[in-house]
């Protein structure tokens, strides 16, 4: 089953339970968060052939998304404050180092808010970046703010994108519009997630660079005596 066809079978329900489970709950990491936003965004702007109706209401559509994607990432963080006490207490093995989730709370505690926001435009990370900063108590209040930007602009920003451009591809053939499709969702996704590869690649700069240059020369080859 293609996205129109789950969307159109899951309808609004759906679309919420999937972007709920997607932002915030252990086991949504799989589902397709961005190109479900992308999809529900491109089948409100066309209209049922029967009716003469948006086949999704994007005045319905907007504020149910968003509400989903604060609601999830909500649950994500107290599943994570729930957790976080039983997971510092652990001993060290090979898996689990505590240093590390110390190293990730103090991340948190510095870039917490940015990491909320960003998160949201890369799959898999958006849906344990709530988890985590519930494990390593991240401010709720901050929490909250933080995930009420990201959400919104997220699951609102995305899906105005693909009614956009089904507005745009309006007089193009359905068939011209669901063949290239593949290739505007991972432009989209790829697009989304940019800011947060440059704010990585920016944060850990100088120590990549530091990597490179502590990489021997290769040695180079002796001229053979005569």
């Amino acid at each position: 089953m293609d996205l129109v066809q789950l969307i159109q079978t899951v309808g609004y329900v759906g679309l919420f339970a999937i972007i709920f489970a997607e932002s915030g709950l252990f086991f949504g990491f799989f589902l397709p968060g961005d190109s479900l936003l992308l999809t529900a965004g491109l089948l409100a702007s066309r209209t049922d052939a029967a009716t003469g109706q948006p086949i999704l209401n994007l005045f319905i559509l907007l504020p149910l998304l968003a509400v989903a994607a604060i609601l999830g990432d909500n649950v994500g963080y107290w599943f994570g404050k729930k957790t976080g006490p039983r997971i510092f207490n652990r001993e060290n093995s090979r898996l689990f180092k505590r240093k590390n989730l110390l190293a990730a709370r103090a991340f948190y505690d510095k870039h917490g808010g940015k990491t909320i926001v960003l998160a949201r435009f890369m799959p898999f990370i958006r849906t344990f970046a709530p988890i985590v900063a519930g494990a390593v108590e991240m401010e709720y209040r901050r929490f909250v703010f933080f995930n009420f930007f990201g959400g919104l602009l997220w699951a609102v920003g995305v899906t105005l994108v693909g009614f956009g451009l089904g507005k745009a591809a309006s007089n193009v053939a359905p068939e011209t519009v669901d063949k290239y499709f593949l290739i505007l969702v991972v432009a989209v996704i790829f697009v989304s997630a940019l800011p947060a590869l440059i704010h990585i690649w920016r944060d850990n700069r100088e120590e990549i660079l530091r990597r490179l240059r502590r990489q021997p020369a290769p040695s180079a080859v002796e001229p053979a005596e005569d």
